[in-house]
């Protein structure tokens, strides 16, 4: 997935295991610069990525994904669904994009790309996304890809967040 600004790579299983071992090891492996700070998300992001498509290999496009940005050749983020679609034909995206790299629309583009990956994927009903419960980038981000606020919810970590969504039917 790409467009003329950043591609998304599919985290594999070696591209997970590079991570875990640091950013030098990921920066050689991928060919990329990879900055100090690139990911709030953590080690125990990858380990439970790498754990669930070590399970089901079938499932690695329904995870990570690492975005270049290509004009520099640098990895600016982390993007990609929570799994994969779910017996309703949810599925969920997030991303997260360096502070170096942010207010560039760069995850607009990510969460674009990864909607359209989504919806080429005909079990796909329904795409979810969580926001902080205020409005911020992250909701501005959303709206302008098509999600509609659904609700606040609690969640037992992040205490109270919003779920938005987007229906194959009514994108």
């Amino acid at each position: 997935m790409h467009t003329h600004r950043i591609k998304l790579i599919n985290c594999t299983p070696e591209i997970l295991q590079k991570a875990l071992e640091g950013d030098r090891a990921l920066a050689e492996y991928l060919g990329v610069t990879v900055p100090d700070i690139w990911t709030e998300s953590g080690r125990g992001m990858f380990e439970f990525v790498l754990n669930q498509i070590a399970d089901t290999p079938e499932d690695a496009a329904w995870w990570t994904y690492l975005p270049i940005y290509l004009s520099e050749n640098v990895l600016v983020g982390t993007c990609g669904y929570k799994g994969p679609p779910n017996a309703e034909g949810m599925v969920e995206i997030g991303y997260e994009v360096a502070e170096d790299y942010r207010g560039n629309h760069l995850a607009s583009e990510m969460a674009k790309l990864l909607i359209g990956n989504a919806l080429a994927h005909p079990e796909v009903k329904v795409i979810y996304a969580h926001t902080l419960s205020e409005h911020n980038a992250s909701t501005k981000i959303l709206e302008k890809c098509g999600f509609k606020f659904v609700k606040e919810i609690m969640d037992p970590t992040d205490g109270p967040i919003w779920l938005w969504q987007i229906d194959r039917a009514k994108p």
